[in-house]
């Protein structure tokens, strides 16, 4: 089975921040396995995304800094 590419940079935010998937799974109101799918470059809904920007500190404007469109 081939992995994706991520399509987004929220593992390398999540490490700049010094977070570890729980924490951040836990700021923004997800699972670990979500976290884990979304930074291996699963789609996820836009309500999902908009919880881990948030949760990285950024705002939703920021979006490009995280997911590539």
């Amino acid at each position: 089975m081939k992995e994706k590419k991520p399509t987004n940079n929220v593992q390398t935010l999540r490490e700049d921040r010094l977070l570890s998937k729980a924490e951040l799974a836990r700021r923004a109101g997800v699972s670990v396995l979500t976290i884990d799918r979304v930074e291996k470059g699963a789609p996820c809904r836009l309500d999902t995304k908009r919880k881990i920007i948030l949760a990285l500190g950024l705002k939703v404007a920021d979006r490009g800094q995280v997911f590539e469109d």
